[in-house]
């Protein structure tokens, strides 16, 4: 028995109509709440950068004041008489104690420490993702975990080694302990990001021929250039800015890098701090560039291999 259809009367046709405005309506609304949180997010990302800038706005305007400016008022007093009082002499003093030295010996510090570690991180992390031999987890693990082992507890075993071999007080010393500081956090970044690559990659690569060298050099060195990048720019900041193992297993004055010219400028009694703030300032050229040169491959690296497709 067949039953013919009931043809929609207009208060089926009113009925539909309404709930199609409903749902416009409930659409329009959520857009408009949407629009409206992303400009408050936006509003408060500006604002806490704008207070996060205050400091070293702070600390820009002081480096150019007179010393009698600097420990007479504060330098938000300058917006009342700009430019007043404004002299490069500070930057002069700081250049003349011996910055400019120090900020040489830096850069052949953390260029090599930055350079080292990477090299031989990257060639250890290709090999805990793509080759196969004993005890390659347990290893990895084991290298892992010196993540959260203090470097304070390595500096008299350091110490002693180095007075045996002779390297104490040299670039070489150095340039070892921040390969070895920092070789558990390339190699757990580096190894996330390479075992993260489509396997098919690697197989068609072993398909054509290529050996474990090529492959890595060739395919993977290439695509592992954000994580690469991510890793530099974490240990050439930590090595620019470090002091303390600088001031152990450098030491004297003339191999001094610029964490221990700044500790210098203010002085035994901590009379001459206001050449800190344009000591601050030459020492942050080299890091910013770095940085900013580098960013856009920040992200990407550091959160590389945290999900898989």
């Amino acid at each position: 028995m067949s039953t013919t259809p009931t043809p929609p009367t207009h208060a089926d046709d009113q009925r539909g109509t309404e709930v199609l405005d409903e749902r416009t309506i409930v659409g329009t609304e959520s857009k408009r709440r949407t629009g409206a949180g992303k400009r408050l997010a936006t509003a408060a990302v500006v604002f806490i950068c704008l207070l996060w800038t205050i400091p070293t706005l702070g600390l820009l305007i002081s480096s150019f004041r007179a010393e009698q400016a600097v420990k007479g008022s504060g330098w938000w007093t300058q917006f009342v008489t700009p430019f007043s009082n404004w002299t490069l002499e500070n930057y002069t003093e700081v250049l003349e104690a011996g910055m400019g030295a120090a900020f040489v010996n830096s850069l052949a510090v953390a260029v090599p420490a930055t350079v080292i570690p990477i090299l031989a991180a990257a060639f250890a992390a290709y090999a805990f993702s793509w080759m196969r031999f004993p005890g390659r987890e347990v290893l990895f693990v084991m290298i892992v975990g010196l993540l959260v082992v203090p470097l304070q507890v390595a500096f008299i075993p350091l110490l002693r080694l180095y007075g045996d071999v002779g390297i104490t007080g040299t670039f070489l010393g150095i340039w070892l302990a921040h390969t070895g500081f920092g070789m558990p956090l390339a190699i757990y970044l580096l190894r996330n990001y390479m075992s993260s690559m489509p396997r098919e990659v690697i197989e068609s690569a072993r398909v054509d021929g290529a050996s474990h060298f090529q492959t890595f050099w060739k395919l993977m060195i290439p695509l592992s250039v954000p994580a690469l990048a991510a890793f530099a720019i974490l240990q050439f900041l930590w090595v620019w800015n470090d002091l303390l193992i600088a001031l152990i297993l450098l030491g004297g004055a003339e191999n001094r890098v610029v964490t221990q010219a700044l500790a210098a400028l203010i002085g035994s009694r901590g009379q001459d701090w206001h050449l800190l703030t344009a000591g601050a300032f030459i020492s942050m050229i080299v890091p910013m560039f770095v940085f900013f040169s580098l960013q856009r491959y920040f992200i990407r690296g550091l959160t590389a291999g945290s999900v898989k497709g």
